[in-house]
């Protein structure tokens, strides 16, 4: 499948193991590619899916000076967005148990946004899936801190852990847009490249 990409060398510019896990899972032949340092900040005038649209192709941008003809660059970013605010990184344990209980017993927004580069062209879009959490107790938030250490992930939890398990009381859209790929929507925009 996705023989239209054989003429790129497709890059996937992401740390993370749980992007690779779902690209690779897509049957794509890829390379990790990361620049260190790249600034993720963005503008206060943005909402909801404009953020992880703006800081994937910034992510992008970083890399259009050094690509070569051939390469195609996927980079993507993905928000945790409740009530109007961002769920980043935490800084540490305390931040990763004040967002928890800010997502026990409420619903979220989970949005990536993802950006495809050739030295052509560029696409970004993003895709968006609701979250439901049940009531979560100290005790569960402690628990799932302690053994599982969600310092990397936005919104301080990762739905394919035990958290998920026994937290996720619904999920309305794509399951792997909340671990960080909208690998469906990928493989369709993925299709449509000359």
């Amino acid at each position: 499948m996705l023989n239209n990409l054989s003429k790129y060398k497709i890059k996937l510019a992401s740390n993370s193991p749980r992007r690779r896990e779902l690209l690779s899972g897509l049957g794509i032949d890829y390379e990790v590619k990361i620049l260190p340092g790249i600034d993720e900040t963005y503008p206060d005038t943005l909402q909801g899916e404009e953020i992880p649209v703006y800081i994937a192709r910034k992510k992008a941008d970083a890399y259009r000076s050094a690509m070569e003809k051939d390469e195609l660059i996927i980079t993507a970013d993905t928000i945790v967005y409740i009530n109007g605010k961002v769920l980043g990184k935490p800084r540490d344990e305390a931040d990763a148990r004040y967002m928890l209980r800010q997502l026990s017993g409420s619903s979220h927004q989970v949005i990536t946004g993802v950006c495809i580069t050739t030295c052509e062209f560029q696409k970004t879009f993003s895709a968006t899936t609701e979250v439901t959490f049940d009531n979560l107790t100290n005790e569960e938030i402690d628990f799932y801190i302690e053994r599982y250490h969600p310092m990397d992930k936005a919104g301080s939890y990762g739905i394919q852990e035990w958290i998920g398990f026994i937290g996720v009381s619904g999920i309305h859209g794509s399951y792997f847009n909340v671990m960080g790929l909208p690998v469906q929507r990928l493989y369709q925009e993925l299709k449509k490249i000359r």
